[in-house]
């Protein structure tokens, strides 16, 4: 058993991520159960993904957010994972941020980047909303790819955004809620060979990314947009 539970399941939002998948999903520990959910991939990436044993949900709305908050909702554990699905995250790391909840509701992990892995343009991006979390008073360093928490808490939030602004109105509302997030710094690699990043693979898809995002820093959240 995990934490108190028989499986966790594992969200991981895919578009056109064809090469990357055998890899992550032979790296899944035992366990952890993977949810990928296709968010219009023309690559084949479903069909690979169900050969190699993993449930695939189709999310036909475009956006991170709306394949995640899927994903979530499909979700049968108790605790639940989200990682991307690109091969630029190792899924063994995932036990270390769920033993994580013993002390808080949300465990994220602090991408620690291998050489070329992290753009300069997305890294400045991810740096600037970060600070805006902290001065917020969320002690943040990273508007993670990766993150453990229970299901029914999360959806609890009432989390809106379903583009890029995803996880860090999910931040900013755990914020709202008093939620207790924790860090812990995960190996960020490069992406699987014959994969290309929808935010941090051009300065156009990072601009996009921070648009969404700082457009749900300007909506605000409150304490009392945290559904009970």
């Amino acid at each position: 058993m995990l934490w108190g539970v028989d499986e966790i399941d594992v969200v991981l939002p895919c578009l056109d991520e064809a090469a990357a998948l055998p890899g992550v999903l032979r790296a899944m520990p035992a366990g952890y159960r993977p949810l990928v959910v296709d968010n219009g991939s023309r690559d084949g990436s479903p069909e690979i993904a169900r050969s190699l044993g993993a449930e695939v949900v189709h999310e036909p709305r475009p956006g991170y957010g709306a394949a995640v908050h899927t994903g979530i909702e499909r979700a049968r554990s108790e605790v639940v994972c989200v990682l991307d699905a690109d091969g630029s995250l190792d899924p063994r790391e995932l036990p270390e941020l769920v033993a994580m909840l013993a002390r808080a509701e949300l465990a994220v992990g602090r991408r620690v980047p291998e050489a070329g892995s992290w753009p300069w343009h997305a890294r400045a991006g991810n740096a600037v909303l970060a600070g805006l979390l902290r001065r917020k008073g969320l002690p943040v360093r990273d508007i993670a790819p990766v993150r453990a928490f229970r299901r029914r808490d999360l959806l609890d939030l009432g989390v809106e955004d379903r583009a890029f602004g995803y996880p860090l109105e999910l931040l900013l509302r755990a914020a709202a809620a008093g939620w207790r997030v924790v860090e812990r710094d995960v190996r960020y690699g490069p992406r699987a060979a014959g994969t290309k990043s929808k935010v941090s693979g051009s300065v156009r898809g990072t601009a996009r990314a921070v648009r969404d995002m700082t457009a749900v820093v300007q909506r605000g959240v409150d304490r009392g947009s945290v559904r009970r």
